[in-house]
C-alpha cells in the first residue's frame, strides 16, 4: 500500500515487505512491517558487541536512589570480582553506611558544594539564618517519576523554597559520582585513570517512561560521563533487570528464604523471619570489611532447581518506588526473557516518611509543620533522619515503644508559634498512641509504627495481587524481595503472608547492594536479557487510501481527486508485545519535495493495543523522529528519495538508525521523547 504524498504535510510513507523469511512474534499480528534481522545480521551484531566492550577497562555502575545511592565496579579482565565503594565519612547510627545518602547540597551562588552524609553534616552545622541561604534538595529523583510533562527545564525546589534545575541538580550528583570513582581506580592503579577507559551504568526504575530515562542520559552527558556521539560508553539499565541478573548468581548461603519450607542456612523455616534475619545480618557485618564480592560464573545454586522455562518475581522495593519484574530462565546460557510488562508504581519507602509527616500535621497543625519547613529546614532535616533510624527498627513482633528525638528548635520554634508547649499539643491532639517523654522524645506504640507502614505495604501487595491474578504470572516459582525497602521486616512479614503458600520468597543478604552489582553484570554483558516487553504501543500518523464503510467520513480527505484518510495510526509495536534483543521494526520515509533536509515525525503512545487513529482516546504525543538529510545526498538529488528508518524497542531505551537507500548512506537521526 504505497502512498503519495501527504497532503498539507511533509513527508509520506511506504511499508516495506519483510526481508527475511524467519517470522517474528509481530508477524502473527498482520503487520508485515516489522521484521527481525536476518541471523547472519544478529551474529555480526554480537560480535561488534564483544569487541566494542573490550575497549572498556572498568565498568562502573551507578546506583541512583532515591534515599540513597552508590557506585559498584568491576574490571572486565576480572568480571567475576564486583568491588563496591569505598567506605562513606559519616554514617547514621542504626543504619549501614555501603551506600550515602542522595542529598545535595548548593552554595548560596548556586555552585555544588557537596553530596551525600557531607551535604548533610555541613547543612546542619550552618548557622539557621545562614541555612536558609544555602540550596539542600533531597529525594528528588522521584520528580522524574511524578513530572507528568518532564522537560529539560523542569524545576526541583530545595529544603528553602528556592527552585534550581532538575538537569543541573542530577548533573552535579552525577558528576560527583564520576570523580569519586575515577579517583579510587587511580588510587587502586596506582596512575591516572582516564573516563574513556570506562563503561558506565545508570539505574532507573523499570516503570520510568521513555523522557525519564532520556533525561537521565541528558544529565550523565552533562556530568561528561558520555557524550552523545559517543552515547554507547553510557548504559541505561532498569533496576529490577540488574536484580534478577544478580539472584541468578545466587548461592544459597547467599540469600534468606522466608517461607518454612526449607532450612536454609541452617537455620529451620520454624525460627522467625527475624531471627534468620540477624543472624544473617551478622554474617554481612564480619564479612563487610571486604568490599569484593566474588559471583561465581556457574549458575548459582538456586537455579540448579531451576528448569528451562521457569517463570519468578523480582520485586524491587526502593525509596521512592517499586518495580515489578516477570522473567522466565532459557538454559542453557541462563538468558533472561521478559514475560509481562514492567508494573508498579510510587510505593517506596517514602510513603512511610509522608505518613509520619500526616502524622505531625494532625498533632502539630499542618500550618506550623509547613512553617518550621521553611524557617527551619535543617532542624526538619534532622527530625526526619532521628525517624529513619527508628523506622528501621520497627517489626512484626515488637513490644516496647520507639523514641524519636524532637529537635530543640522544633520544640523551642512551636512554643513561639503556638504559645504553648509540645507538651500540651500532644496531650489535646487526641493521638493516643504517641506520647511525650520527659527526655524530649516522641514515644510510639509499636502499633503506632506499624500503622505508619500500612498504607504503602497494601499498596504493594495489592499489586502483586494484581499481577498474580494474569494468567503469565499464575505458575511463578520464586519471589526475590530485594531493594532498600526489602529490609523491612514488616514488609517481609506481608509478601509471606499474602503470597508463602504460591511460590518460594528469597531475600538476598545483602539486599541494599543487590541493584548495585547486578547492574555491573550487566555492563558486563548487556546481552543477558534476550527478550522484552514493550510498556506502551508505540505509532505515528499517516494518510491511507479511503475506503467507505471502514473509514469514519470526519477522516476524508480529498487531494489532486484522491480521497486519504487521515490521522491513521500507523503502529510500530504494541502494548505488553515481546520482542527480542537487535529486533528491528523498519519504515521507509520519502520527503514531500526533494530538496527538503529535514523531516520530523510526531511518535504517538498509548497503553492501549487496539489504537486505530492518532485522535483514539489516551493517544498522546509522546516525541519526535528526526531525520537529518543534509550531507547525505551526492550532488544529483534523485526525484524520489527514500529514508529507512530502523527502530529498535527491545532494549531498555528505545533507539533509531536510518538509511538513504538511494547512496546508502546513514542518515542521523535522532528519538527525542524531551523536547518535542
Amino acid at each position: 500500500m504505497a502512498q503519495r504524498e501527504r497532503p498539507g504535510g511533509d513527508w509520506e510513507e511506504r511499508k516495506t515487505a519483510p526481508t527475511s523469511a524467519y517470522s517474528s512474534p509481530a508477524r502473527s499480528l498482520g503487520d508485515t512491517g516489522i521484521t527481525p534481522l536476518s541471523p547472519s545480521h544478529i551474529v555480526n551484531d554480537t560480535d561488534s558487541n564483544v569487541s566494542e566492550q573490550q575497549s572498556f577497562l572498568v565498568v562502573v555502575a551507578i546506583d541512583f536512589g532515591t534515599t540513597s545511592s552508590g557506585y559498584a565496579y568491576s574490571f572486565t579482565k576480572e568480571p567475576e570480582c564486583i568491588h563496591v565503594m569505598r567506605r562513606w565519612e559519616g554514617g547514621d547510627p542504626g543504619v549501614s553506611n555501603q551506600k550515602t545518602p542522595t542529598t545535595i547540597l548548593l552554595t548560596p551562588e548556586r555552585t555544588f558544594h557537596s553530596f551525600g552524609y557531607a551535604a548533610r553534616d555541613f547543612y546542619h552545622d550552618l548557622d539557621p539564618n545562614e541555612a536558609k541561604q544555602w540550596l539542600y534538595l533531597e529525594k528528588f529523583k522521584m520528580k522524574l517519576h511524578t513530572t507528568g510533562d518532564l522537560t529539560m527545564d523542569t524545576d526541583l525546589t530545595a529544603a528553602n523554597g528556592k527552585k534550581v534545575k532538575a538537569l543541573e541538580i542530577f548533573a552535579y550528583a552525577l558528576q560527583y559520582f564520576k570523580e569519586q570513582a575515577l579517583k579510587e581506580l587511580s588510587d587502586q592503579a596506582g596512575s591516572e585513570f582516564e573516563n574513556s577507559d570506562v563503561r558506565w551504568v545508570i539505574t532507573v526504575p523499570a516503570i520510568w517512561k521513555q523522557p525519564a530515562k532520556q533525561f537521565m542520559r541528558q544529565a550523565a552527558y552533562q556530568a561528561g560521563l558520555a557524550s552523545p556521539e559517543n552515547s554507547e560508553q553510557l548504559i541505561i539499565a532498569l533496576e529490577p533487570e540488574a536484580a534478577s541478573i544478580y539472584c541468578r548468581k545466587l548461592r544459597l548461603h547467599q540469600m534468606i528464604e522466608l517461607s518454612s519450607k526449607a532450612a536454609v542456612n541452617g537455620y529451620s523455616g520454624s525460627d522467625t523471619v527475624g531471627a534468620g534475619f540477624t543472624q544473617a545480618k551478622e554474617h554481612i557485618r564480619r564479612n563487610r570489611q571486604s568490599r569484593t564480592f566474588l559471583v561465581e560464573n556457574v549458575i548459582g545454586e538456586i537455579w540448579s532447581e531451576l528448569e528451562e522455562g521457569d517463570k519468578y518475581v523480582v520485586v524491587d522495593s526502593g525509596g521512592g518506588t517499586v518495580d515489578l519484574t516477570v522473567h522466565q530462565i532459557r538454559l542453557p546460557e541462563g538468558h533472561l526473557k521478559e514475560l509481562y510488562k514492567a508494573t508498579g508504581g510510587p510505593y517506596g519507602s517514602l510513603g512511610v516518611d509522608y505518613e509520619f509527616e500526616k502524622l505531625l500535621c494532625k498533632i502539630f497543625g499542618e500550618d506550623f509543620i509547613e512553617q518550621f519547613k521553611i524557617k527551619r529546614p535543617a532542624a526538619w532535616v534532622d527530625l526526619m533522619i532521628a525517624f529513619e533510624s527508628r523506622k528501621r527498627a520497627a517489626a512484626p513482633d515488637r513490644t516496647n515503644p520507639l523514641n524519636i528525638t524532637l529537635p530543640f528548635s522544633f520544640i523551642d520554634y512551636y512554643k513561639k508559634f503556638r504559645g504553648h508547649s509540645v507538651e500540651h499539643a500532644l496531650r489535646k491532639s487526641n493521638v493516643d498512641f504517641v506520647k511525650w517523654s520527659s527526655q524530649g522524645m516522641l514515644r510510639m506504640s509499636p502499633d503506632a509504627m506499624n500503622a505508619l507502614f500500612k498504607p504503602t505495604i497494601d499498596s504493594i501487595i495489592e499489586h502483586l495481587r494484581d499481577l498474580f491474578q494474569k494468567p503469565e504470572v499464575s505458575t511463578v516459582k520464586f519471589l526475590f524481595l530485594v531493594g532498600g525497602f526489602a529490609e523491612a521486616p514488616l514488609l517481609q512479614q506481608a509478601v509471606q503472608a499474602a503470597f508463602g503458600d504460591k511460590c518460594r520468597i528469597i531475600i538476598p543478604q545483602d539486599v541494599g547492594l543487590t541493584i548495585l552489582k547486578g547492574a555491573v553484570l550487566f555492563g558486563l554483558d548487556p546481552a543477558v536479557i534476550k527478550v522484552r516487553r514493550s510498556p506502551l504501543t508505540y505509532g505515528v500518523g499517516v494518510l491511507n487510501r479511503y475506503m467507505e464503510g471502514k473509514h469514519p467520513p470526519e477522516k476524508l480527505l480529498v487531494k489532486d481527486g484522491t480521497r486519504w484518510c487521515t490521522d491513521v495510526f500507523d503502529k510500530f509495536i504494541s502494548a505488553d508485545q515481546s520482542v527480542a534483543l537487535g529486533e528491528l521494526v523498519k519504515r521507509s520515509y520519502t520527503p514531500a519535495k526533494p530538496s527538503q533536509l529535514v523531516i520530523v515525525i510526531n511518535i504517538y503512545s498509548s497503553e492501549h493495543d487496539d489504537v486505530s487513529f492518532i485522535t483514539d482516546p489516551g493517544v498522546k504525543k509522546c516525541g519526535t523522529l528526526r531525520l537529518d538529510l543534509t550531507g547525505t545526498s551526492g550532488t544529483a538529488v534523485p526525484a524520489r528519495r527514500e529514508i529507512q528508518t530502523l527502530m529498535q524497542f527491545g532494549d531498555t531505551e528505545i533507539k533509531a538508525t536510518a538509511i538513504d537507500i538511494a547512496t546508502s548512506k546513514s542518515v542521523k537521526v535522532g528519538i527525542d521523547f524531551l523536547n518535542y
